[in-house]
């Protein structure tokens, strides 16, 4: 393929010319290129952004039956990321993870995840009425953190439920960490189902080898990434990547038509078409410049009462992300919540993720020098908080929890299913009625249909106490949970 093909953003170019096309508009949107725009927000963003806030023109054809722009985008971005077929996504990896287990589950069938899944994955249960099969990936009780899931672990639970229809794997985790997905596609595949993985973080590893292996090249069936997380396409811009014959297209092609905008927004896919383009002839030198990067910021773990996570090869952990910095600050005497808090209102600095003890940076091809130096910097200071800080709340109590879990019904039948309020100090050992969830990072603690813990009840208190955001609860205080009657 010559390498002016990888130069081309039909997508892009379209919309450029739609934009700056003089015409009449009688269709929606109703700002009408801008013109009717308030002007706050225009002062904000400017006015050239609405100019190109377009609906489905002709010439910018249909995300739902592509066959001009968005077809040949769509294209370029399979050849680009390695797979046969790829879709555009504007409702964020949420709708390619609920579309992937539509097109391959139906009610009552079962499907195997690890427990650590992203909550998306569990609409998908919802809505689909698949019967879930949970796995617990590894714990790392040294770092405090939860890894990955092992291929043994996957062969063990196929071989109890060899009727499962599909397995959805995560790669990588929030702190970057992979498991030997080579090895559970070969695994999975005995069966002659297809993996499902999420790969929501790691939409650039294909374009250095210093990254873990991407999910397609590794033999993925089908794979969803946000494009947008590490790679430059706006918030809540993905891509829905497949391969091979073990899920058929046009069952991902109306599992989409369900969870997608029927007024998609051309920004967005426009973006998808911009950041393809930029890996496609920029990519191997921009990730080494972001590997350079991560690997200074790496300097934090010579920074008194800071580590550094840095896995070995383990199981549960067979590739790690190095772009990913995780800063564990447990000797500071302050939770991470805390450090997050004194890092973004004071000196600055934010990360993506804050836990009771650990801090998780993205760094990505956005990043500067000149960010990696104020991170430090800032480390620097806050690496003083144990001595000059009289505010801290509390310290954390130990590392996470390896909680145990325990499914009585189907998350579709317990999201349906009545419910009734009591006080949290009644819960255990009864069904949770909602979707209980820390976030970031979107992990549900409690789910539907789940039995309630004396050890979930503590970590959500943990979590709430140390400044933490709880989602899903009806009750945000945590005095009480609605449990299944």
């Amino acid at each position: 393929m010559p390498n002016n093909y990888w130069m081309k953003t039909p997508l892009l170019d379209a919309l450029i010319e739609s934009a700056g096309k003089p015409h009449a508009a009688f269709y929606a949107p109703g700002h009408k290129q801008g013109k009717g725009i308030n002007d706050k927000i225009e002062d904000l963003i400017g006015a050239a952004v609405f100019r190109a806030d377009l609906p489905e023109l002709p010439e910018l054809d249909n995300l739902f039956a592509p066959q001009g722009a968005i077809a040949e985008a769509q294209k370029l971005a399979a050849m680009t990321f390695g797979a046969e077929k790829t879709w555009f996504l504007i409702n964020g990896s949420t709708c390619g993870i609920v579309a992937a287990i539509l097109a391959t589950c139906s009610s009552g069938e079962k499907i195997i995840l690890p427990r650590n899944i992203h909550q998306s994955a569990i609409a998908g249960l919802v809505l689909s009425g698949a019967i879930p099969i949970f796995i617990n990936p590894e714990y790392d009780r040294q770092a405090g953190l939860t890894h990955n899931v092992t291929p043994e672990t996957v062969r063990q639970t196929l071989e109890k439920h060899p009727d499962t229809k599909a397995v959805m794997m995560l790669h990588p985790t929030y702190q970057g960490v992979c498991s030997d997905l080579k090895a559970i596609a070969k695994i999975v595949h005995q069966y002659d189902i297809p993996l499902l993985v999420d790969e929501a973080h790691g939409a650039h590893f294909a374009f250095h080898t210093d990254l873990p292996p991407s999910a397609m090249s590794v033999g993925a069936d089908l794979t969803v990434q946000s494009t947008h997380k590490v790679l430059s396409a706006m918030t809540q811009a993905s891509m829905l990547h497949l391969q091979g014959n073990r899920v058929r297209e046009h069952q991902i092609s109306k599992a989409l038509q369900l969870v997608q905008s029927t007024s998609p927004s051309y920004l967005l896919l426009a973006s998808l078409d911009a950041a393809r383009q930029q890996m496609a002839t920029q990519g191997e030198e921009l990730m080494s410049k972001t590997i350079a990067l991560a690997e200074r910021a790496r300097q934090i773990a010579q920074i008194p009462n800071l580590s550094v996570f840095e896995p070995e090869i383990q199981p549960g952990c067979q590739y790690f992300d190095p772009t990913r910095l995780t800063v564990d600050v447990a000797k500071l005497g302050i939770t991470g919540f805390e450090a997050d808090e004194i890092l973004h209102e004071r000196l600055g600095v934010t990360c993506e993720l804050p836990l009771l003890q650990h801090l998780t940076f993205i760094i990505s091809p956005g990043n500067s020098t000149e960010d990696i130096q104020k991170l430090i910097q800032a480390c620097q200071i806050l690496s003083r908080t144990k001595v000059n800080s009289h505010n801290a709340k509390r310290s954390p109590k130990g590392q996470p929890l390896a909680i145990s879990y325990q499914s009585i019904i189907s998350p579709r039948e317990a999201y349906f299913a009545a419910t009734e309020t009591i006080p949290m100090s009644e819960a255990d050992n009864r069904l949770c009625g909602e979707l209980i969830c820390p976030y970031p990072p979107g992990i549900p603690l409690l789910m539907p249909g789940e039995m309630i813990t004396t050890e979930a009840i503590e970590y959500l208190k943990q979590i709430l106490a140390a400044g933490g955001t709880i989602t899903g609860c009806n009750d945000p205080t945590l005095e009480t949970i609605q449990i299944l009657r």
